[in-house]
This record gives structure tokens, C-alpha cells and sequence, in this order.
């Protein structure tokens, strides 16, 4: 340290400027760099602490979310649950009810327990606003077994007065 402090004191005034300048700049990016790698760490624990309360919450709740369930399988009807294949004709009969052309992708299928969730991408391109209101009106009357889970709309740019609606519709099925 005696080293340093002889060298230091032995430079021109100008020298000692620009070397605690260059020192206060290092110290200056340290601290920077150190602030960021804090807030980082302190937004993790956050993160964390909160994920954790959310699932001491579900925890504590367990008993009343597994008899909730239990009553909603019992108020659902089997007969009335859609499959991939019968949601697709479904969203199908609808949209020609409706006179509404239709395309869709191929349903995605997902299996949990006695439940399975089939969910397609379902598109009604260049359709009247009053065929949409009928298509959608129908198909909320079929809730709880299907229901839309993202919705978009758009007017059509070659036509205005026309919509471009896309919709990813998901079915819940009582497997056995």
C-alpha cells in the first residue's frame, strides 16, 4: 500500500487527477454491475417468495378444491362431453348454421385423470357481423363443455364491412 502511495504522490497534479478519475470509473462500473446483479437477486427471491405462498395457499385449500371438483364431475354429463373429433364437427355445424366460412387445425389433446381437454385453432374468414354474434351466441349455450379461450378479430382488408375472426376453442371430456 506504501507503494501505491508513493506513486501517487510523486505524479504531476494532472496525473493524480486522471488516476482517481480512472479509479472513481472503476468503482462506478463495479457498483453498476454489483446494483444489477442485486435487484436480479432480490427480484428471484421475490419471485420465489410469492410463488411459494401461491402454492401454500393451494395446499391449504386442498381439501376444498378436491371436493369442488368432485361436484363439478358430478354436475357434468358424460353424454354431453365433446371429444376432438366431435368438437370440430360441432364448431363445423355451427359455422355453416351461421353461413360462415370456416377453417380449423388439427385439435390438440391433452389427458389428466377422468378429464381430457381437446383444444383447436378455429378460423371464420371475410364473415358478417351478425353471423359472428349467432355463431358465438350458440356457442356459449354449450358451456360448460366448450368454451373459447382466445379470441381475436379484425376487419378484413380487402372488404371493411367483413370480420376475420380466429378462436381457439377448447372441449373438456369425461374419459372412463
Amino acid at each position: 500500500m506504501r507503494a501505491f502511495k508513493a506513486f501517487f504522490l510523486s505524479r504531476l497534479l494532472r496525473e493524480k487527477i486522471l488516476l482517481t478519475a480512472f479509479a472513481a470509473l472503476g468503482a462506478l462500473m463495479w457498483l453498476s454491475n454489483f446494483s444489477g446483479r442485486a435487484k436480479k437477486a432480490y427480484a428471484t427471491a421475490h419471485r420465489t417468495t410469492l410463488d411459494l405462498n401461491e402454492q401454500q395457499q393451494w395446499l391449504s385449500n386442498r381439501a376444498a378444491i378436491e371436493a369442488a371438483a368432485v361436484k363439478a364431475v358430478k354436475d357434468l354429463d358424460p353424454s354431453r362431453t365433446f371429444d376432438d373429433t366431435r368438437l370440430v364437427g360441432e364448431l363445423s355445424g355451427l359455422a355453416r348454421d351461421n353461413n360462415l366460412k370456416f377453417s380449423n387445425d388439427t385439435p390438440r389433446s391433452e389427458q389428466s385423470g377422468q378429464f381430457a381437454i381437446h383444444t383447436v385453432q378455429f378460423n371464420l374468414p371475410k364473415a358478417d357481423w351478425e353471423g359472428l354474434k349467432k355463431f358465438y351466441s350458440q356457442l356459449a349455450q354449450r358451456s360448460p363443455y366448450i368454451g373459447i379461450d382466445q379470441f381475436s378479430l379484425a376487419a378484413d382488408l380487402g372488404n371493411p364491412a367483413q370480420l376475420n375472426a380466429s378462436l381457439r376453442v377448447s372441449s373438456v371430456e369425461i374419459v372412463r
